[in-house]
C-alpha cells in the first residue's frame, strides 16, 4: 500500500530546528481545497480568502503532495482510509518520540472532511492514538457532529457570514467551538459575543502578536488556544 504524506508547517509544527526558522517534524496533513476536491462546506467567503488554496497555486511541490493524498483517499473505503491515516499518524508519533517532542497534530492545514466515511476514519484514528492531541477546523456540518466530544481532539467549526446559521445551531445544540472569520477583529468578536456571551479570542498570529515560528516554537503551539480547545477564536481577513 502506498502511504500518505505529511506536511511541515511553520505555524503549527510541534518541534523547531535550532535555526528557529524551519519545522523539525511534519505534524500536519492536507488535501486539495475547494468544492471540486475536499471542501463540500466551502462558503463564498472562504473561497475568496483561502490562504491554503493560494499556496497550492504558488508551489508546485505542495500541490503534488496534496493531490497524492487525495488520489489515495477519495475513492477508498473506510477501512482503507483508516489504515492509511493510522499509519501516517503512527509514523508521526515515532518522529515525535525521537525528538522528545509533544505529540500535537493538526488535521488539515489545507482541505476538509469530504465525506462521512473519511470523517469516521479520522474518528477511529484519533481514538486509537490517545497520546496525541489533535486539532482541526471544519466547515462540514456533518463532520463536526460526528467528531464532537472526543477527549484528545480540539474541534472547531469554521464560520463566517455565509454559514452563520449553521454555526449557531451547532453551538446551541452540541456546544461546538467556533472559529469565526470576519473582515476585522472587532466585527468578529461582536458576532461571537452575540452567540456565546463572550467575545472570543483574537488569533495572536493573525493579529501580529506572535511570529509564525521562532526558537520558542510555532505560533499555534506557543499560543495553545486552538490546540487545547480553550476558547472560541476570531480571525481577521484584514489582520486588523
Amino acid at each position: 500500500m502506498d502511504t500518505l504524506k505529511r506536511s511541515k508547517d511553520r505555524k503549527v509544527t510541534n518541534a523547531v530546528m535550532p535555526s528557529g526558522k524551519t519545522p523539525a517534524i511534519a505534524n500536519t496533513f492536507g488535501l486539495p481545497s475547494g468544492k471540486p476536491f475536499s471542501c463540500p462546506g466551502a462558503t463564498s467567503v472562504c473561497e475568496i480568502i483561502c490562504y491554503a488554496g493560494k499556496l497550492e497555486k504558488i508551489y508546485k511541490g505542495v500541490r503534488e503532495v496534496l493531490v497524492h493524498n487525495w488520489n489515495l483517499l477519495r475513492n477508498a473505503d473506510l477501512d482503507t482510509m483508516y489504515a492509511l491515516l493510522d499509519g501516517m499518524v503512527t509514523d508521526f508519533e515515532k518522529d515525535s518520540d525521537k525528538r522528545g517532542a509533544d505529540k500535537l497534530f493538526r488535521i488539515h492545514w489545507d482541505g476538509d472532511f469530504f465525506n462521512d466515511a473519511y470523517t469516521y476514519a479520522w474518528k477511529r484514528v484519533v481514538e486509537n492514538h490517545p497520546d496525541v492531541q489533535f486539532w482541526v477546523y471544519t466547515r462540514t456540518e456533518d463532520s463536526a457532529i460526528i467528531l464532537r466530544d472526543i477527549p484528545n481532539l480540539s474541534l472547531y467549526f469554521s464560520a463566517d457570514s455565509a454559514n452563520l446559521d449553521t454555526a449557531i445551531a451547532l453551538r446551541e445544540e452540541y456546544g461546538i467551538r467556533l472559529a469565526y472569520l470576519a473582515d476585522n477583529f472587532e466585527q468578529g468578536q461582536s458576532v461571537i459575543k452575540q452567540i456565546t456571551g463572550r467575545p472570543g479570542a483574537k488569533c495572536p498570529e493573525n493579529k501580529g502578536a506572535l511570529p509564525l515560528i521562532s526558537n520558542e516554537g510555532s505560533a499555534c503551539v506557543r499560543c495553545g488556544l486552538c490546540v487545547f480547545n480553550k476558547a472560541d477564536i476570531v480571525f481577521s481577513a484584514s489582520k486588523k
